[in-house]
């Protein structure tokens, strides 16, 4: 077989492209940093490259969703510490008006302040974060609670708040109404990683409706109008029930208030403690993306020498290998 100077020539051609590739690659490498631009270049590791962007991005996700329930738990703690305290503060005036001592002009002083106090916790009971009451339950967007004066005793009570202000009834056998309270004991949730929901608020309901250690239902608006009417009578059967059974259920609110609280300072924990391996993760998998699509510095820049060599020794050779023949003189 003839081997002819143009054989030689593409050949030649051929690998100098090649090799001009190649240092081509490798400087595109060392100015993006990266083992890739293209799909082409590399299937396999775009697309294991594409899978751990999605992953760290739904887990950024996580993270924000976890920092936004610990507000929401913090916020929640600090309303049921105010709640907490406005009960402790009422158990002390009922206690005070069994004084003995104690006429008519003390005992309408207390009855004034509990007043006030209903007052309070409906404040309370409605404090919003976000733009949402947290004790709203899934009606966040409307007050859960109000209160308003009695028109026959003067005396100011507690109730269930509708998305218009007004008052629910607990009894109503209208669908709306039950919706709308149902609403407000609905439960709130988030994922926090992968299949995993966790349930955070805290709803009106629950503080203000419940059983105590002995089965027996405890309305709290109702307990709170109860106390201010015994302590309006002059019935001795009655005003004493403000120091028996009115003060034994205050005891149970506060109790079961304390679980609560309990139940607060368990998810605020668990939330913690998933931003800590939420965060772990996310660094995990950055390294691992690192290791996949970056390129090692040091070993690109030896690589680019040794192209460099071979490419400029290439075209080097070929300048001597291919000696002018009798044609180009003739051209």
């Amino acid at each position: 077989m003839r081997i002819t100077n143009s054989m030689m020539s593409k050949n030649f051609l051929r690998d100098v492209n090649r090799n001009q590739n190649n240092l081509k690659t490798i400087n595109n490498q060392l100015t993006s940093g990266k083992e890739f631009r293209r799909p082409s270049e590399d299937p396999f590791k775009v697309a294991r490259s594409m899978q751990l962007h999605g992953d760290i991005s739904t887990n950024k996700q996580y993270n924000q969703n976890i920092k936004d329930t610990v507000s929401f738990l913090d916020t929640t703690d600090t309303a049921l510490d105010q709640v907490n305290n406005v009960f402790q503060r009422v158990r002390e005036l009922m206690v005070s008006a069994g004084n003995a001592a104690y006429g008519d002009d003390e005992k309408r002083a207390i009855k004034d302040e509990i007043n006030e106090k209903v007052n309070e916790i409906s404040q309370i009971l409605n404090t919003s974060f976000d733009g949402k009451y947290i004790f709203g339950g899934t009606k966040g967007s409307s007050k859960p609670v109000g209160s308003m004066e009695d028109t026959v005793t003067k005396n100011n009570i507690m109730h269930l708040s509708g998305r218009d202000g007004e008052v629910l009834d607990l009894n109503s056998t209208e669908e709306d109404i039950k919706n709308q309270i149902n609403m407000i004991g609905g439960n709130l949730n988030t994922e926090i990683s992968q299949g995993v929901k966790v349930e955070y608020n805290v709803s009106a309901t629950d503080v203000l409706m419940f059983e105590n250690l002995e089965g027996k239902s405890i309305n709290v608006m109702n307990l709170f109008k109860d106390i201010t009417n015994n302590l309006d009578s002059d019935i001795t059967v009655e005003s004493k029930k403000v120091t028996n059974e009115n003060l034994k259920d205050m005891d149970a609110v506060i109790s079961n208030l304390l679980k609560i609280r309990s139940e607060v300072g368990s998810k605020q924990n668990r939330m913690q403690s998933a931003q800590e391996q939420n965060e772990a993760e996310n660094f995990n998998m950055t390294g691992i993306l690192s290791q996949t699509e970056d390129i090692d510095f040091a070993e690109k820049t030896i690589e680019a020498s040794v192209m460099q060599s071979v490419y400029m020794a290439a075209l080097q050779t070929s300048a001597k290998v291919i000696q002018p023949s009798l044609m180009d003189f003739l051209r």
